[in-house]
């Protein structure tokens, strides 16, 4: 112990990596111990940990999340022994790049005499600059010489099909060269050679590759001010299923003017309950993150709040599940007082359970004065409360803008004018369809959620029949619980409808699933005995037999009326108001029956 507390007392030059006394030493008390030793070395030589391990492995000493800048590293490296002569490890490599050391040193131990071998020693590479390719990440390579063992930086496979793996899928094919290129950007390894002949000048190589990353992260930065985002699924089932909802997921961060670097999927039997992807998975993911340079992580499944905490304490990259990402676009989207306040209601509901103890939360910080004296309350319950009340006023809001609607829809319900509602999957094309009806100029976007708020237009039909007809707001599948619930008041607007009329993508190879998704959420909501028509949407986009497919398939599936329209074509449109016209006067002389 006494020799191992006197390394303290031990300084490397600056420009040497480590010194041949110093290694002799660490190599001697490894042989006679049979563990692996390691120190901890700062820039000016001094040693500020030293860990001793096992025979096969060494555990680093937990940094508390300390931050460090995007172009510099720690300002660390790690000097260790391998007693069994082993090139660096992955855990060595994941170390090196999750707590972004300035250099990882191995030393070989001789197995009879103890002495120091070869020093394997490998180092981080600065991220390029990058340019966005289809939302494929595009990696150049550097122009650094690599030592054997430079295969060691492939953590990652492009595909794989057993359990477990991680199956990475570009929105474009890269070729082969792309792909090697970025399996060796993330190290380098240094030349091995035993500790006297190790002649690199250290500190000069360190401040080279941090003058390089500072200029690599301003170009990035100029180039690219969004927030960089790598997409992750999990797929416990289908792939082709999982597939499908990472290309929505996909279309979502879009939507919200995140860059996408890349997408992940990985196969599993079921998924992990702490951190998702598994621990060596998330390290790989995280080393991956490292390498493209993202700010933050979209998980296309809704996180618990254990979960989100486990991958948090691993990072301090952004963690976004599916929920957070959709409220995050309605947030953006809201333009209406009443739109703000559903969406500031759906996004506390979702922090509440979310609320946690933190690095630095305050737990010893009570309430003060008469009547806050003994125990008191926490930040953490205070945070808590706070939140409660504010749902509370926010629910007490809407619940008045629900009789306010309801008023509305009294006045016009005396007018005697049915109502036509149109409901769909989001960007299937509502708000299109409502300006080429009714001459408006109501928002409209081919992007996800462009238009949050109601609105309601006089529309006459060709029976002369004047009604009212109402665009909602999109649905998708998997829609946040809480923010269902925000939207109700809102989606109320439905229920007195005399007719809906279900508009469908027919371009998009996800319609019958979109379809699916349009009708469950109908029935949530108690709206499914409401008469509907399906207007099959962007037929000019569809090849003629195509469309004659699916409008058979949808017309069998659920016993659909349906119609092919464009909704930017006004002469394709007849069709759909004639339809829309017999079925609003069959129900005027005999109306349906509504559900409670």
């Amino acid at each position: 112990m006494r020799r191992i507390e006197k390394l303290y007392t031990r300084r490397i030059p600056p420009r040497e990596i480590v010194t041949a006394e110093f290694a002799r030493q660490l190599a001697e008390l490894s042989h006679e111990t049979r563990r692996q030793i390691g120190a901890l070395i700062d820039r000016k030589g001094h040693i500020e940990h030293v860990m001793v391990g096992d025979n096969r492995r060494i555990e680093l000493p937990d940094f508390k999340r300390v931050r460090v800048a995007t172009d510099r590293f720690r300002g660390l490296r790690f000097v260790h022994t391998h007693l069994r002569g082993e090139e660096l490890t992955q855990d060595d490599l994941t170390d090196l790049a999750l707590l972004r050391l300035d250099l990882m040193v191995a030393i070989d131990v001789h197995p009879e005499s103890g002495l120091p071998g070869l020093m394997r020693a490998a180092h981080l590479l600065p991220i390029t600059a990058q340019s966005d390719n289809n939302a494929s990440a595009r990696i150049t390579n550097q122009d650094v010489s690599k030592a054997e063992g430079t295969d060691q930086s492939n953590l990652i496979e492009d595909s794989a099909t057993d359990d477990g793996a991680l199956s990475q899928k570009g929105r474009t094919q890269r070729s082969a060269t792309t792909n090697s290129q970025a399996k060796l950007t993330t190290y380098s390894f240094l030349e091995p050679r035993i500790p006297s002949q190790m002649d690199v000048d250290f500190l000069g190589l360190i401040n080279s590759l941090e003058e390089e990353m500072a200029r690599n992260r301003r170009t990035t930065r100029r180039a690219e001010v969004r927030d960089r985002t790598i997409l992750v699924g999990v797929a416990t089932g289908s792939l082709a299923e999982a597939e499908e909802s990472m290309a929505e997921l996909h279309e979502l961060a879009t939507s919200a003017g995140v860059v996408v670097q890349d997408e992940i999927i990985q196969r599993r039997s079921a998924i992990d309950p702490r951190t998702v992807l598994g621990k060596g998975k998330l390290d790989e993911l995280l080393i991956r993150a490292l390498q493209l340079g993202a700010d933050m992580l979209v998980f296309d499944r809704e996180l618990q709040p254990a979960q989100v905490r486990s991958i948090s304490e691993a990072t301090d990259l952004k963690i976004i599940d599916r929920s957070q990402l959709i409220l995050d676009i309605f947030a953006q989207r809201a333009q209406s007082r009443e739109g703000k306040i559903q969406v500031e209601l759906a996004q506390l509901k979702y922090l509440l359970p979310r609320l946690i103890v933190g690095q630095d939360s305050a737990f010893s910080r009570l309430a003060g004065g008469i009547g806050g004296r003994g125990p008191g309350e926490t930040k953490l319950e205070t945070d808590r409360r706070r939140v409660r009340d504010r749902i509370n006023r926010l629910e007490k809001e809407i619940e008045a803008q629900r009789h306010r609607r309801q008023e509305r829809r009294k006045a016009r319900t005396r007018q005697g004018l049915p109502v036509i509602s149109l409901v769909g999957y989001t960007n299937a094309g509502k708000s299109t369809l409502l300006n080429t009806l009714t001459n408006s100029e109501v928002l409209a976007e081919s992007r996800m959620f462009s238009t949050l708020d109601p609105t309601s237009r006089r529309l006459r039909l060709p029976r002369e029949q004047e009604v009212i007809i109402n665009d909602t707001v999109g649905f998708i599948r998997e829609l946040p619980p809480d923010l269902l619930s925000a939207f109700r008041a809102t989606l109320e607007e439905i229920n007195d409808s005399n007719l809906i009329i279900h508009l469908v993508d027919a371009s998009n190879p996800r319609w019958a699933q979109q379809i699916s998704s349009v009708e469950r959420i109908l029935a949530e909501l108690h709206f499914q005995e409401i008469p509907r028509l399906v207007a099959l949407n962007k037929v000019d986009l569809v090849r003629p037999e195509i469309l004659d497919a699916i409008m058979r398939q949808a017309e069998q599936d659920g016993a659909r009326e349906c119609v092919a329209i464009s909704a930017i074509d006004p002469k394709s449109l007849k069709p759909l108001l004639q339809r829309a016209g017999g079925i609003v006067a069959r129900n005027l002389v005999t109306p349906f029956a509504k559900s409670a």
